[in-house]
């Protein structure tokens, strides 16, 4: 395999606060990886530099082979990586296919290849084709995170970045998203997840990362990690605690 993502020593910081410091990871073309850690540790502010929404005071990030450090987030969106951002954030006065087209706004002069990636996306969450001319906002939060994901694969990303899937979700809508994710990955699209729910993402992913503080602390496959006290060590208190129990 060759990766589709490489980050190397990137740091992160808002305003005096430091977020992220000498951050490296990879992702393989085709692999899920996923970021562990507890509440606090960088892992969303590493989603959110690598779709170019926050801009590293150091390192580089290449994707696809290319350099995309001082690119945009939009122009990252054009070159394959998309975020599902947490809580959702749908446009919730449009309906459900209007979110949908906004996601495959490229694809906007393509009317038939937008009406197959509409089809597509309600194949795999039947609920949006039953909520189709539903505005956003009144969908539950289990259909808001299908219609959220789904306006993100409109864009037919290379590489998709999840941020906190299951949050505030029920355990059987919770699973749902989680095999859709792995069938978007048997699909060819390559996946970094972060999920605090620890025996989920560790049930996902093929590799993982492990934060704390900002810095990585630990890395390997998620058979290795499970049994690392490094992974048990990142969460304290009562996040601790909840990682133990949930592995």
């Amino acid at each position: 395999m060759s990766a589709i993502l490489q980050a190397e020593g990137l740091h992160f910081s808002y305003g005096a606060v430091i977020a992220a410091r000498d951050v490296s990871l990879r992702v393989e073309e085709g692999e899920i990886v996923t970021l562990v850690g507890a509440n606090g540790a960088g892992k969303s502010t590493m989603l959110r530099g690598i779709a170019g929404i926050l801009r590293p005071s150091a390192g580089r990030v290449v994707f696809a082979g290319r350099d995309i450090t001082r690119l945009a987030s939009h122009e990252r969106c054009k070159a394959g990586i998309a975020l599902v951002p947490e809580g959702r954030h749908v446009f919730p006065y449009l309906t459900v296919l209007e979110n949908l087209e906004v996601g495959g706004y490229t694809y906007r002069r393509d009317k038939a290849k937008l009406k197959r990636l509409i089809e597509h996306k309600m194949e795999m969450f039947p609920r949006l084709r039953e909520r189709a001319t539903q505005r956003a906002g009144t969908l539950s939060g289990g259909e808001q995170q299908m219609l959220a994901l789904s306006r993100a694969l409109m864009s037919e990303p290379r590489l998709l970045c999840l941020d906190e899937p299951s949050l505030g979700l029920a355990p059987i809508v919770v699973q749902e998203i989680f095999r859709s994710i792995l069938r978007i990955n048997a699909e060819g699209t390559s996946v970094l997840l972060v999920e605090q729910n620890t025996r989920y993402a560790m049930d996902t992913a093929q590799r993982g990362y492990v934060l704390r503080n900002g810095a990585v602390i630990a890395e390997g496959t998620c058979a290795e990690l499970r049994d690392d006290p490094r992974l048990h060590s990142a969460y304290l208190g009562n996040q601790r605690e909840a990682a133990v129990a949930a592995l």
